[in-house]
């Protein structure tokens, strides 16, 4: 019987050994070894997971569509969602796109960064219709993160790159958070550190003059309207034939429910404060001074943090409807959204 017993704590070593070891060669470093194997990677067709200075991405060559269904597919991503394409500077961005003064001012202010213009596509751009989920726009971005330029630019082409997580769950902003989403599906993790924004880009559409905010983000309403000197419209609310990624109404979910606007937690329920709370060992802080930028930059991960707790509920500290306010709230809803919702 002790001898039994010896050889099933052998085995499980072993495993757990086997598991940390394939778990450390999906993450690789950020190097020039490592993006070229991943430049590589993504030029056979395969996919890719890397940092931006918003979230994680899952990437592959924007231009073919075999590869491009490798993200759905791991994603589980409803196919008429559109992805974000992500390229190095704004001249590359121009090779797909056609740009108007509103967005070349627009580029010039806030690329590289996190800022996201949906745009009309060019003729025979080349890019995969599953990219653009058959519209004649796409959306574009230069994102600032390092990692992320040094892969674009090793591999010299448009990457398709919606935030590494399963379809609906909170977006990713470490590695570690990349691998519990997908694990062994995986062939290579870049590993550039925690994410310094930790909220997705904003989006915006242009089309002629017509200029809509279709996602709040850290650049806001008000900085893009100071650049290009004129009103913009705000997309009032989420829909359910999305013109660029993030719009669905149930997105960036927890598996377990979430309540907003709540200053008195119940017993049972964990809880995301904002501001002068006290936390115990089943609530979390976003920022205890009411800083905008840090709540934003720990809202994925807390929320990660609290749902791994498996409580009735997760209960949100309200959060102020002022500048990056108006983003986290955004994410709040559709995180809190019916999940028949889609």
């Amino acid at each position: 019987m002790h001898s039994h017993t010896n050889y099933r704590t052998v085995l499980i070593n072993l495993n757990q050994v086997y598991n940390m070891t394939m778990t450390k060669n999906r993450h690789h470093n950020p190097s020039e070894e490592t993006f070229e194997l991943a430049a590589k990677i993504l030029k056979q067709g395969d996919i890719v997971s890397f940092p931006t200075e918003t979230v994680y991405g899952l990437g592959a060559d924007a231009r073919n569509s075999d590869a491009v269904a490798k993200i759905y597919e791991a994603k589980k991503r409803p196919q008429f969602n559109p992805l974000i394409v992500h390229l190095a500077d704004a001249d590359d961005a121009a090779q797909y796109v056609m740009m108007n003064v509103y967005s070349r001012k627009l580029a010039k202010a806030f690329w590289p960064g996190p800022f996201t213009m949906v745009l009309p596509l060019k003729e025979k751009s080349g890019l995969s219709d599953l990219v653009t989920a058959g519209l004649d726009t796409v959306a574009i971005r230069v994102p600032e993160n390092q990692t992320a330029h040094e892969l674009l630019t090793e591999f010299d082409g448009p990457i398709a790159a919606p935030s590494a997580n399963k379809s609906g769950n909170v977006s990713p902003t470490t590695a570690d958070h990349v691998e519990s989403e997908f694990g062994p599906e995986l062939t290579m993790i870049i590993d550039g550190g925690p994410c310094h924004k930790g909220i997705e880009s904003t989006i915006l559409q242009i089309d002629g003059g017509e200029i809509t905010l279709l996602r709040p983000g850290n650049i806001t309403a008000e900085q893009i309207e100071k650049v290009i000197k004129r009103d913009i419209e705000v997309q009032s609310s989420p829909k359910n034939n999305p013109t660029a990624p993030g719009q669905l109404k149930s997105h960036y979910a927890p598996k377990t429910k979430m309540r907003l606007n709540v200053t008195d937690p119940e017993p049972g329920e964990a809880f995301l404060a904002f501001g002068k709370y006290k936390t115990d060992k089943n609530s979390l802080n976003l920022s205890p001074s009411g800083d905008l930028v840090e709540a934003a930059k720990n809202l994925f991960s807390m929320m990660r943090t609290l749902d791994k707790l498996g409580l009735k509920n997760i209960a949100v500290a309200p959060i102020p409807l002022t500048g990056l306010g108006f983003a986290i709230n955004d994410r709040l809803e559709r995180a809190a959204a019916p999940r028949g919702e889609t």
